[in-house]
């Protein structure tokens, strides 16, 4: 199966519009439009009975210790965990396309409803839900697309990075990354590729370089 986007490029900063937040000279960081991108997938292998769909990314610091402080940077000897940015599954077999903006088109404070959403699918709960957990203004469960955000004093360029692949049954229940992850089985077998490279041994990827 093959994942192609005409929102970015493979390897190209990711256009502010479908970022959470973009860099801002004067106050280093802004809110943006945060619309999801377009996605689109071809070569489906027959017998499939839909679609999930993880984007994330693999390079935030493990500790917020440093993060968006003055005078201080973010070190890249900095251990990096997975930041889940969009969870979607239940995309139906007949699809063949997600279309910008459909599904995210701008910030959301406390989070966008769920699971539910239009066509049928479900969203997860993205990890923007544990980084607002402590704020009272922000704090709630965000389900769906929310996108980049990294922290304006790092050391290191992020990457933001697609799965998707098709599943062999629904998923039932399940609202966070390993939820939907479990209902993605069948990415292992038919992958989701992007410019003809791939990115990792069992689960093919694309990869576009984050703002930051």
């Amino acid at each position: 199966m093959r994942l192609t986007s005409n929102s970015f490029s493979e390897g190209a900063a990711i256009p502010g519009e479908f970022c959470f937040a973009v860099i801002d000279l004067a106050n280093h960081v802004a809110l943006s439009t945060n619309r999801n991108p377009q996605l689109a997938w071809s070569d489906v292998p027959e017998g499939t009975k839909s679609f999930a769909l993880i984007c994330h990314d693999p390079d935030v610091p493990s500790k917020g210790d440093d993060v968006n402080q003055e005078g201080r940077e973010v070190p890249a000897s900095l251990p990096r965990v997975n930041f889940y940015h969009w969870l979607l599954w239940g995309i139906p077999a007949s699809a063949r396309e997600i279309a910008a903006g459909a599904q995210s088109d701008g910030v959301t404070a406390r989070g966008k409803s769920g699971p539910e959403t239009p066509g049928g699918m479900r969203h997860g709960i993205n990890s923007y839900t544990g980084w607002f957990a402590g704020d009272p203004d922000m704090k709630g469960d965000y389900y769906g697309y929310d996108g980049p955000c990294p922290p304006w004093n790092d050391a290191i360029v992020h990457h933001y990075v697609v799965c998707a692949g098709c599943a062999s049954a629904g998923c039932e229940g399940g609202i966070g990354r390993g939820e939907c992850r479990g209902c993605a089985e069948g990415t292992r077998a038919c992958g989701g590729e992007a410019d003809g490279d791939l990115f990792a041994e069992s689960e093919p990827e694309m990869k576009c370089v984050s703002v930051g």
